[in-house]
């Protein structure tokens, strides 16, 4: 099946039926703006509307009347919503109509489905004309003399599109004697606003007979009803992005849109063949079925006793037929569920003798029941449904059968006035009955659009109630009362059959729930789900859970596929536990992320209802590792290699602290929570929720340093430092941010909407870890001096001598092991880290605790060594440097790194290979240190069956050497010296804020203007490169300036012909870019220190700018000193260019001059542009505030005193803080 063709052409179809039906209703007044009345020129039965025209166009007759019900229909929608809203409702409503109906159409004429047997889309022979135009009259459909004498002149007059028009109505009207749910007479408003076109090569008729390969809808050919799902998937993707793009909860309208998702073929067979499959063979073992259904799996082995209750339960499905068992989707969607049903319902019927035309038959009649709140999702469902019955039966299509789908409908329409003209002839008793159950239900379906098959119904007398409908008087006297008695007949009939629907107890319920936050959905669904599924109520899927098993008869199966975060959270302990206790898992697949595409995670699973004591449930895990995306085709091929097999006893589970289904826990496993745990041995704070962290937090580097408490804790600092979580990093780091807690934080104290925590464990070490993070948890050391926030909690031990052993259990693979097992979402709650087991091996804890400080000395040294810690002291390039002078000691540390004398063409690669080696010991030492504490915590918990010491070189969180990131990062510390961030004479930070110290500058000076140009050609002697080689020949020698440069060009890997031209390419296009990613942190967006003052794409202009020495000066300094010269050297350069060209006789010398003059000009006038801009910003001499932070700052500079903006900055959109509207 070629679902991108499917897909591109149902989201095209889409767009082009709605531009289509609004076009048409355009033409009779009716606008998204309103509805126009007729022009004063209209009479009798004919009305003219004015459409921009000389001639005004016209309608008459039923097309008056079709207008006259269309206005009624959006009027009516108009009552719940706006007109501008119910107008879009009801024309996508038509769009859609005509997309099915062409859909179906276009698959019965494919599989020979039609009753004439007449092509009505397209031609057996290829040609672009139908075959129903091209013979419309064999097809048998009833014409009158009238019609037959207009379809011939039509064709006489070549006017294809009109017959096809006329054809298409009449072949729709002619297929509602045999699918009246799909095919509804269209005299109404659909056929007035009905346009389509055979020979129009960009309209939808032909794009769906070209676009999609016939083959997909062919049976014969491997195509399958299930296109009919995919269709109406894909269709709704955009109307699903643009409601969840949106602000505000989701509508009634919206929520088929949103909650719909498609269910894989396989994986539908699945929850088919464990539940329904498993019901008839559990009852009928010798059927001969199972070898049909590949994905059946084999009950696992029962204890004695648990096989004797099974043996009870399977007499009663032994005494079943057929004809017996009832199954619902009571979320059909497209009917993809109902269909497969529908073919192993056909297997069940055949191996008990029936043929396939009787079992087709009774198969509709008696065991197919399904639910949708869409009524577009009904109309498919039906059609699947009765196609598939068509397979199998020729006859099926008689008009006489049908199918127990509904679209659930609400009541809120209903004349209840009209209830006394019902009960004719029956007794008061009776009638009083009928009327107060009938009211019950209409009170129960009323806005059922907003709850959908969640509605729990009561089991009325439906026999009475229908004969109670049935039973209509209105002694013959039509009144203003009485008018519409038999609609609402009609109605009640629909409802009641709805109502019963919802009512009855199933043998087999399977379902593709809806996936919906609750937070989304309306508030009126917020409190039915509060009031009547407590236990489940965050998601719409969950509700699911409960209702569906609800819906199960007794010792009956469910089965559905779901997301996975019901296995786990806290949010979903208590309906974990009702299932534990009440109901028992028969099997699950934990699929993990991919079945919907990169989705949330997905498992399915089938659920007998009913507890059976001790009962083993069979598990497949299949996926890797938490948070891997694998395609469906992958899950299948694992499904059939039984890759992670597993066989639990959901009682033992239910021991297991918040009950998760952590179904591969062992026996040792679920014994570890017996003794200890993290929350008896720990106090687990969640810390600081600021509620804004744009006024609260900063990364660190953005704050003056002086203000801040950094390495060294004090109190009479601004800033702290603050745990937030991070990525994935054990031991050691991920320490970004700051925290505003001057005067013990009384500024996030009088935030009325922050909580600041309790102040028992405030600056105390303690263990720190992520608890919102799709990868593996990883859990971090945090020194005395820290607070923490929500993001970032953190747990301080009673006993200190047991920190690092207990940091080097969760640092294990033990803490992945029985997380994953407590919680493995994106979301950890702290009450779910105190449930960890904590055994305390006195005899390794001496070991532990040296390994496990060992390690996070190890990763402070590698956090270190970047200059995003504070703690950063110099570049590890450099401070190589400071022994080479020692060949004696460097040839014997290359001789340990490398066990030989590695060649060098610098000392900078000599550094480089020092480094590498350093960094490959550091990574080597942690592997091995952390597979040994893997063994030794492995033997500890006794858990050798199910996990290896082993550690893969990607889960090791320390950083091996890299070439080109470490000469980018050498660069930026060399642009660091070159500001005064840092100097070569003294460690750490130099300068980043506050008094200036020139005595910390003797090995190199920083430039004195804060003010570095960026040019592209070699114009200024004191450029950014010009720079660069000024501090090579100090760090490095002035004797391997070259040797150093050419080194530096080959690692960088840019453009140029030479060493400083690559240099040079690298600053003037990616060294921003590196710094912008460099000082940046996931959720918090860019924040560079040095900012690039940049004029444009012809790099007229640019200049680095170090935030900390910023001053109101700098710009106006920046415009005179270095702007204005700029504009003077591409005068001059301009100048000699023309000159060359007047004087030169070489035309190669010419045109390179010319070319160059071009290039020239056009940075001159940009930067005389920019010039317009910077003088205004000059002129106001801005001042910054660095506790205000870059994003806010980064706006600030480039506001004028006028308050208007000019934007002078680089990537001005990616950092500063959006405007305040």
């Amino acid at each position: 099946m070629n679902k991108a063709a499917i897909k591109n052409f149902a989201i095209w179809a889409r767009n082009k039926l709605i531009a289509d039906v609004s076009y048409d209703a355009r033409l009779i007044g009716i606008t998204e703006d309103g509805i126009a009345k007729p022009l004063p020129q209209s009479f009798g039965g004919t009305q003219f509307f004015d459409i921009g025209t000389a001639e005004p166009y016209s309608i008459s007759g039923e097309a008056v009347r079709q207008r006259d019900k269309l206005i009624e229909v959006i009027q009516q929608k108009e009552k719940d919503t706006d007109y501008k809203t119910a107008y879009q409702y009801v024309i996508e409503e038509v769009a859609y109509t005509w997309f099915n109906r062409l859909i179906a159409i276009r698959f019965m004429e494919v599989n020979d489905y039609l009753p004439s047997h007449i092509r009505v889309l397209s031609s057996e022979s290829g040609k672009l004309e139908p075959d129903l135009v091209t013979t419309p009259f064999d097809a048998e459909l009833p014409f009158t003399a009238e019609e037959e004498a207009q379809i011939f002149q039509l064709k006489q007059d070549n006017k294809l599109d009109e017959v096809f028009r006329i054809l298409f109505l009449k072949q729709c009207n002619a297929l509602n004697e045999i699918l009246p749910a799909l095919f509804e007479k269209t005299k109404n408003y659909t056929e007035l606003l009905l346009s389509l076109s055979v020979i129009d090569q960009d309209g939808v008729v032909y794009h769906l007979i070209h676009d999609i390969p016939e083959d997909d809808f062919n049976i014969e050919r491997g195509g399958q009803v299930e296109i009919i799902g995919w269709l109406y998937q894909y269709y709704n993707t955009e109307p699903k992005a643009a409601a969840f793009a949106k602000n505000g909860k989701i509508t009634k309208e919206e929520i088929p849109a949103v909650t719909q998702l498609f269910t894989p073929d396989w994986i539908v067979r699945y929850m088919v063949e464990n539940s329904l499959g498993r019901l008839w063979l559990e009852g009928h073992p010798e059927c001969g079925l199972k070898e049909n259904w590949k994905y059946y799996l084999e009950e696992a082995q029962q204890e004695p006793e648990v096989q004797v209750k099974l043996a009870e339960i399977r007499k009663e499905y032994a005494a079943l037929n057929p004809e017996d068992i009832k199954l619902i989707d009571p979320c059909m969607g497209s009917g993809h569920i109902l269909v497969y049903a529908f073919d192993v319902l056909m297997q069940i019927y055949e191996s008990a003798g029936y043929s396939q035309r009787d079992a087709a038959k009774s198969i509709l009649e008696h065991n197919i029941y399904g639910l949708d709140i869409d009524d577009r999702a009904y109309q498919l469902a039906y059609f699947a449904v009765m196609m598939k019955a068509r397979q199998y039966n020729r006859r099926i299509l008689n008009g006489e059968n049908t199918c127990h789908v509904y679209a659930i409908q609400e009541s809120n329409s209903i004349n209840r006035a009209h209830l006394k003209y019902f009960g004719a002839g029956m007794d008061d008793i009776e009638k009083n009955a009928a009327k107060m159950q009938l009211e019950g239900l209409l009170d129960t379906l009323t806005d059922a659009k907003e709850y959908g098959s969640i509605l729990n119904v009561e089991s009325y007398n439906w026999d009475l109630l229908r004969r109670f409908v049935a039973a209509e008087d209105t002694d013959g006297q039509i009144s203003m009362d009485s008018v519409g008695v038999e609609d609402t007949a009609e109605q009640l009939n629909r409802l009641i059959d709805i109502g019963e629907t919802m009512a009855r107890k199933y043998d087999v319920v399977v379902t593709n729930p809806p996936y919906a936050g609750m937070g989304n959905l309306s508030a009126k669904v917020n409190e039915f789900a509060k009031e009547n599924y407590p236990t489940s109520k965050s998601d719409l899927s969950t509700i699911f859970m409960e209702r569906t098993l609800s819906m199960c008869k007794n010792d009956c199966y469910m089965s559905m596929i779901n997301i996975p975060v019901w296995m786990f959270l806290t949010t979903y302990e208590k309906l974990r536990k009702s299932i534990l206790l009440n109901d028992t898992y028969v099997n699950m697949l934990h699929l993990g992320r991919g079945i919907f595409g990169s989705d949330f995670g997905t498992t399915a699973f089938v659920i007998q209802k009913g507890h059976i004591q001790n009962y083993k449930g069979s598990y497949r895990r299949l996926f890797d590792k938490q948070g891997a995306v694998d395609s469906v085709e992958t899950k299948e091929q694992w499904f059939f290699s039984e890759k992670g097999l597993y066989v639990a006893k959901q009682d033992e589970l239910a021991k297991i602290p918040g009950a998760p289904l952590a179904y591969w826990a062992s026996k040792n496993f679920i014994a570890a929570f017996e003794g200890d745990n993290l929350g008896r041995l720990c106090d687990l704070s969640e810390g600081i929720h600021s509620r804004n962290n744009d006024e609260f937090l900063r990364l660190w580097y953005e704050a003056c340093a002086n203000r801040s408490s950094l390495s060294t804790f004090s109190k009479a600092k601004k800033w702290y430092p603050c745990n937030k979580g991070g990525g994935y990093r054990k031991w050691y780091g991920n320490n970004d941010y700051v925290i505003d807690w001057e005067n013990d934080g009384q500024h996030i104290r009088n935030f009325k909407k922050a909580s600041v925590g309790n102040n028992r464990h405030r600056f105390d070490e303690g263990i720190t870890f992520t608890t919102i993070t799709s990868a593996e948890r990883t859990f971090r050391y945090s020194p005395e001096g820290y607070l923490y926030d929500m993001a970032g909690p953190t747990f301080f031990v009673h006993n200190k001598e047991l920190m690092y052993y207990i940091l080097a259990a969760f640092s294990s693979k033990l803490g992945y092991h029985f997380l994953s097992a407590i919680n493995p979402g994106v979301s950890l709650k702290l009450g779910e880290v105190n449930n960890f087991p904590i055994i305390v091996e006195n005899q390794e804890l001496g070991q532990v605790d040296f390994l496990s400080k060992e390690n996070v000395t190890m990763c402070k040294d590698d956090w270190d060594a970047f200059e995003t810690s504070w703690d950063f002291k110099v570049h590890p390039l450099v401070s190589m440097s400071k022994g080479l002078w020692d060949a004696t000691s460097t040839a014997a540390a290359m001789d340990y790194f490398y066990g030989y004398l590695p060649e060098a063409s610098c000392p900078l690669e000599i550094c480089y290979l020092l480094w590498q080696g350093q960094c490959k010991e550091r990574f080597e030492k942690l592997k091995a240190n952390e597979e040994e504490l893997n063994r030794i915590f492995i033997d500890i918990y006794g858990l050798q069956d199910e996990l290896t010491p082993e550690v893969e070189d990607k889960d090791v969180t320390v950083r091996k050497a890299d070439l080109q990131r470490d000469i980018k990062s050498l660069l930026s510390y060399a642009v660091g010296c070159m500001f005064g961030r840092y100097s070569l004479d003294v460690e750490g930070l130099a300068y980043a804020g506050g008094e200036w110290d020139s005595s910390k500058y003797q090995s190199y000076i920083p430039d004195a203007d804060n003010v570095i140009p960026i040019t592209d050609e070699e114009y200024l002697d004191d450029d950014i490169v010009s720079r660069l080689c000024a501090w090579l020949k100090v760090v490095y020698g002035a004797d391997t300036l070259e040797a150093n440069l050419d080194y530096i060009a080959k690692a960088l890997g840019n453009k140029g012909s030479t060493s400083r031209e690559i240099i040079r390419n690298y600053f003037l296009n990616d060294f921003f870019k590196d710094h912008c990613q460099t000082y940046s942190v996931t959720g918090s967006g860019k924040r560079p220190i040095y900012w690039l003052f940049d004029s444009g794409k012809q790099n007229g202009f640019k200049a680095l700018v170090y935030l900390h020495r910023y001053t109101p000066d700098t710009i106006g300094n920046l415009r005179i000193d270095y702007l204005h010269k700029m504009q003077r050297v591409y005068e001059s350069e301009i100048n000699r260019m023309q000159d060359m060209m007047d004087h030169s006789g070489n035309a190669r010398e010419v045109a390179a001059a010319s070319k160059r003059k071009d290039k020239l000009a056009k940075q001159l006038k940009e930067c005389r542009e920019y010039d317009e801009k910077i003088s205004h910003l000059a002129l106001s001499r801005i001042e910054l505030d660095l506790d205000d932070g870059v994003k806010v700052n980064y706006r600030k500079l480039q506001t004028a005193q006028d308050g208007k903006f000019y934007e002078v900055l680089a990537d001005s959109k990616n950092i500063m803080v959006k405007e305040k509207k």
